[in-house]
């Protein structure tokens, strides 16, 4: 469908009275949960009745948190009350949907119990390892997909992955908040790096710290940020010890979203060294931002970026790759610019005035019946 013909058609639709969103909330601030916090505030700033059910909940009493296997059934019962609960009257049930465990412990059961009580559910399947995880396991997943009045899906990329399945998919792009993230007035004379990614092994900040030591032989004075929480600190500022680049990389851990304007605004450039990705909020901030972006070009990050135009891609796992393209970038301010102002200029196309359109349109498909999707056999 044309953009002016989804735009026509959310206009022609209003806004649903009553929505279920069904999501994780930070912490930790992950690209997702940044997303379901968003998308509640937007929906309810345009007079939408929103009731959040959060698939990430507090676990009570708090030491369950540390058992594998039982956390997950502890949170499990009180998941699907609260689903049960809330579902009842809503005009339509949005699902934000991952790969793995997180599929079936969460975005199964919202989209069966939804659509067993007749409310259309829009499922938002999102994250990187998506080829992966269908090819092992579209048999299980089928089914409650074809539950589901829409599936919506951030990219090219994903839509490519379902379409491999037979899955019709629309594409509604994630949301920047452009009034929080804009590019600076001036950057900072010595090269400052900075890394906005959680410290998980999928997104190999490893390859960052190991480019940035590169960095470091000829730039001297440069200084990397990382900021994010997860398992492979420890692991990572051992790593810094070892590339000796300790005393210039600094740690922050766990950023909120009001917090990373500024650090942006620091910033030279923005490494993202992912091994498997699909359409990075920290990419779309560094845009707006008007950061220069080096990136590695997996999943959909080429379907978000462009190399040489909005950013510089080079292969995973790479160091070397990724330090010469940030080293093009601290030694070539034209290049810099060049690659800011196309980012800033590419950012609005995700806005929310930008993707509303989109997302209105799947709701008013879903609530009209246009569902379920097609499924392979």
């Amino acid at each position: 469908m044309s953009v002016a013909a989804l735009t026509a058609d959310a206009e022609a639709s209003p806004m649903p009275q009553s929505l279920v969103l069904v999501g994780p909330l930070p912490p930790p601030s992950g690209g997702m949960a940044n997303q379901t916090r968003q998308l509640r505030r937007l929906l309810e700033a345009e007079g939408c009745r929103v009731t959040l059910v959060q698939t990430n909940a507090p676990y009570r009493p708090a030491w369950i948190g540390a058992v594998r296997g039982l956390r997950a059934l502890v949170r499990l019962a009180p998941y699907v009350r609260a689903l049960r609960r809330s579902v009842r009257g809503a005009d339509v049930v949005h699902v934000m949907a991952n790969s793995g465990w997180a599929w079936h412990l969460f975005a199964a059961p919202a989209v069966w119990t939804a659509s067993l009580r007749g409310v259309p559910v829009v499922v938002n399947y999102r994250g990187g390892d998506a080829p992966a995880f269908l090819a092992r396991q579209f048999r299980l997943v089928r089914p409650t997909l074809a539950r589901c009045a829409a599936v919506i899906v951030p990219s090219g990329f994903l839509q490519e992955v379902f379409a491999r399945h037979g899955v019709a998919t629309t594409i509604v792009p994630n949301v920047v908040d452009l009034s929080a993230f804009r590019p600076a007035q001036a950057r900072p004379e010595a090269p400052h790096l900075i890394v906005t990614r959680n410290l998980e092994a999928v997104y190999d900040i490893g390859t960052a710290i190991r480019a940035f030591a590169v960095v470091v032989r000829t730039h001297p004075q440069a200084r990397l940020t990382i900021a994010g929480s997860g398992p492979e600190r420890a692991a990572l500022e051992r790593l810094a010890g070892t590339q000796g680049v300790a005393e210039f990389v600094r740690f922050t851990g766990r950023l909120d979203v009001a917090a990373l304007p500024a650090l942006y605004a620091s910033a030279t450039a923005m490494l993202n060294p992912a091994r498997i990705d699909n359409m990075p909020n920290s990419l779309l901030e560094a845009m707006a931002s008007g950061v220069p972006i080096v990136s590695t070009n997996v999943g959909g990050v080429p379907h978000l970026v462009a190399d040489g135009v909005t950013a510089l891609l080079v292969p995973p796992g790479d160091p070397q790759a990724m330090a010469h393209a940030a080293r093009r970038v601290i030694d070539d301010p034209h290049l810099a610019a060049r690659l800011a102002d196309a980012g800033a200029a590419e950012s609005k196309r995700y806005a929310w005035g930008a993707v509303r359109p989109r997302l209105l349109a799947a709701y008013a498909s879903a609530m009209r019946g246009a569902g379920p999707v097609a499924t392979a056999a």
